[in-house]
Parts: structure tokens; sequence; C-alpha cells
């Protein structure tokens, strides 16, 4: 699966130490830069005019190393120890640089067997010293699957492509801007948060009174060249022939509205007051809207859930695949590791098996919540069968943030239901329901495809330094499910 795009710019440190020797230290240097350009990197390095090799083994080479860091605002660090590498060299061009991103350190592998006389690297240790240092000067770091390994091999372009996610995700949050649209629907205390102390965390919240979204979508000409386009767009998305022309002309000013807003404000997502009042006051359900937003990488969240947005908006990061909120909605009758997760019409096409279509919201109608000609425009289908990895972020009145992950797969079952929805296998389903439970987390689960949850782990538990959960943990410092699914 690719990253979301934009090009990312990594710091690389290739730790040498003087008395070994500086052709093995090269060449492991040209080749760790190789690798990450295959994954489309911008590299970061200092050159062989500016330092013995293009290295880095003493303080001067150090200093020069930070402060081309802190020139080009790289956004995460690799620390390679092409030999033993000079450990303080790499705590000085961290700490001077003053970043605060992900670090990854790696060692190179022997050229062969040992025997005497021979050019050695002794990696294997230094490496041990390199963490050590780290550790000292406060710095966090990760290590991939591979700790020594040759930078051209597969194994460790599956690192790298970790760390990147891992970047991806810690400073997509830190820098995060969040639009909610209108006030938690008043009976959901599940989606109440602190905005002070997200804020703290990184994500900045930009609010936007419900009213303003109906009056400025109100407003907005019927001939309006962007509603004429996205009006067709409407069309192409999923099948129309279920509501009424007046509903697909109302949701796309309201898209239109919101892309603008979106825009203008620079936001990565949206978690908008979705139900009852947006029915009542504007005649149209934002489900088409917000799906459609979601399917180009802008999450929406339901029921103005911010830290639903924020788990979702980390799910995107993280795989480069849309996300999905979903309500944890049903247990199978006949399975108990087998959940139907499950939302009024909200997930993304890139989730859908049958063909989408719109229609109205089923529990707002039945219930008497609003007429059924106010509340059409759900986004309707059964999702594909494949794997997904599902994560929720919460905050209680005390504590640090915390997370649940887990990982299953959608599978195909002849239980139906109306709105979006899919039936997720999960080893150790009640185990997690249980967690879920005692540990505090709501009825809301962000869902992306893919099977990212070491990424989004080793990001919000290391990183952003969250307490972080899942079902199964074996390997401490790893997400480790153990399933028939993995490979």
């Amino acid at each position: 699966m690719p990253l979301p795009s934009g090009k990312m710019r990594i710091g690389f440190i290739p730790a040498h130490r003087g008395f070994f020797s500086p052709r093995l230290a090269a060449s492991m240097r040209a080749e760790t830069i190789q690798a990450l350009e295959r994954l489309g990197v911008e590299v970061v390095v200092p050159t062989p005019e500016q330092t013995q090799v293009g290295c880095v083994e003493n303080r001067r080479e150090a200093e020069l190393c930070a402060e081309l860091f802190r020139q080009q605002r790289v956004q995460g660090i690799v620390v390679g120890a092409v030999n033993f590498g000079d450990e303080q060299s790499v705590a000085w061009t961290i700490r001077l640089a003053q970043l605060d991103v992900p670090i990854l350190i790696f060692g190179c592998q022997e050229e062969g067997v040992l025997r005497p006389g021979m050019e050695r690297r002794d990696a294997f240790c230094g490496l041990l010293s390199i963490g050590e240092a780290l550790r000292q000067i406060g710095a966090r770091y990760s290590v991939g699957q591979r700790p020594i390994c040759y930078p051209r091999q597969e194994a460790f372009a599956q690192d790298l492509d970790w760390f990147l996610r891992v970047c991806r995700v810690v400073q997509g949050i830190r820098h995060a801007r969040y639009g909610q649209v209108g006030t938690r629907p008043d009976a959901f205390w599940t989606c109440r948060f602190d905005e002070k102390r997200l804020q703290r965390l990184g994500p900045t919240t930009v609010v936007l009174d419900l009213s303003e979204l109906i009056a400025g979508a109100e407003k907005i000409s019927d001939t309006d060249p962007m509603v004429e386009r996205i009006g067709e767009a409407l069309r192409e998305y999923a099948d129309p022939s279920g509501i009424s022309g007046a509903a697909l002309l109302r949701s796309a000013k309201l898209e239109a509205f919101l892309r603008r807003w979106v825009e203008e404000n620079g936001l990565d997502g949206l978690a908008i007051q979705c139900w009852t009042s947006i029915q009542h006051n504007y005649g149209v359900c934002s489900c088409a809207t917000m799906s459609r937003l979601g399917d180009e990488g802008i999450p929406c969240a339901c029921e103005a859930d911010i830290l639903g947005l924020l788990s979702m908006h980390a799910c995107w990061l993280a795989s480069g695949s849309p996300a999905a909120l979903a309500d944890w909605n049903n247990l199978h009758n006949e399975d108990e590791e087998l959940a139907n997760l499950w939302h009024c019409g909200v997930f993304p096409r890139t989730f859908a098996k049958t063909p989408p279509r719109y229609g109205r919201h089923e529990i707002m109608v039945s219930s008497g919540g609003a007429p059924a000609e106010l509340a059409q425009g759900t986004v309707e289908f059964v999702a594909k069968p494949g794997p997904v990895t599902l994560c929720r972020v919460n905050l209680e009145a005390e504590g640090p943030f915390k997370a649940v992950l887990a990982q299953g797969q959608i599978e195909d079952n002849p239980a139906q239901t109306f709105g979006a929805y899919g039936w997720c296998r999960i080893p150790g389903l009640l185990r997690l329901y249980r967690d879920i439970l005692l540990r505090h987390f709501p009825h809301h689960v962000a869902m992306t495809q893919g099977r990212v949850g070491n990424v989004l782990w080793e990001a919000l538990g290391n990183y952003l330094q969250m307490q972080v959960f899942h079902p199964d943990q074996l390997t401490p410092g790893q997400y480790t499910p153990r399933w028939p699914f993995e490979g």
C-alpha cells in the first residue's frame, strides 16, 4: 500500500569511528542513501566534501550535521552504524538539532565471516553504545525487525517503510488541524474531549457553529460551478436512484461549503454534528459529503467525535488508505470472534464490495428523529473482504492519552443489516471487548485497510507517549498479534 502523498525529508547520520575502515563506511553510507531514495525519500546527509567520506565521527561533524537537519527541517532521522560508530557524535547531532522527530537506529552487517586480518565493522556492538547514548540524552528511538543488516536487503526496505509511516503519523498528529462543525449530540457523552489537553498533544481544533454551515450552504447558488461539478461527481460516486434530486443538490452545496472551509483553514479532517439538527434545519444527511471527503484522505468523524477523528487521521497517515469511523455494532450470534463494524452510511467508497447507493437514515426515520424526506443522503454498501487495522484514541478526565489497537479481517457473511458495514474477524475479540470496557474506550473505532498496527503502536506509544493496548501482546515494544492472517 502506498504512503500518503508528499515526499518525506529524512536526515541520515552515517555513524563512523575513525580507526575502522573509511572505505567500508563509505560503501554502507551509499547503500543506505540508495535504499532511502528508492522509497522516494529526500535524504539530508553530509557530503564527502563536508566530512570524512560523508560520515559523522566527531563533535565538529556533529555540529555541521545538526545544522543541516535544522535548516532542512527533517521529519525523521535514520542513524546507521556503518561500523562501530561514534556514539557521542550521534548524541550530539540529535541534541543540537533539537527537532524532536522519530529516530531509527540500525547497524551494518560484516562483509563476511570474521577471520584474522579482515576489515570489520563491529556494528553489532557499536549499536548498543549508540542506543545507550541516546537514552542518556532522553531521545526516543525506534529499532526495526532487523537491527543488523545490509541496507540493500529487502528486510531493511521493509523497516524503512515502517519507519517512514511512523514519522508521518507523528508529524501529522503533532501539526494537525481538525475542524469541529457543531457540538456533539447531547446524548453522546462518549464524544466529549478536552480541547486544551488535545492542543498539548499537538492538534488544533478549529470550530464552526452548525448554523454557519447551514446558512453558508444555503447561500451558495444552485448554478455555482463548484456545485455543478460536485453534483456530477455525486452521481458517479454512488447510485442516486434512491434519493431525490433536491437531496442530491443539498448534498452538493453542503460539500462545496465544507471543501472551501477546509481549504481556507488548512484542515486535516472534520468532526461533524451529523444528526439530527442538520436534517431538520437543512434537509439532508451529511453522510455523502463525509464519505466522499474521507475517500480523498480528509477523514470525517460522525457526532462531532474529535478523538474519533484523531484515530481516523492516525490510521490514514499510517496506511495511506482512507479511514472510516465505525460503531462496534453487534457480536455475531454464532461466532464470538466476529463483530459487525457499522455506521449509518458514511464509510468511504474505498471500503465497498457491493455497489454503493444513496439511501435514507433508517434509524432516524424509524425512531421518529426526522421524516424520511429530510433524512436522505447515506452511502450504503457491504464492505469488501480483506485485512483491516482498528484504532481508538481516548482521554479521560485524568491520566494520559491512551489508544487501543487491533487487527482483523473483513469477511463475507450472510447476516445483513442496513447502512455501511462489514463483518470483522478479530481473534480474541471477547478479551479485547472486555479490555475496551475496563480501560474505558467508547463505542466508536477507526478502521483502515491493511495491517499497520505496528506503525500505530510505535507512533502513538513511543513518540506521542500514549498508553497503548492490544489483545495479544507477545513481544515487548512491538505489535505482535498471533493469528492465521498474519504473514
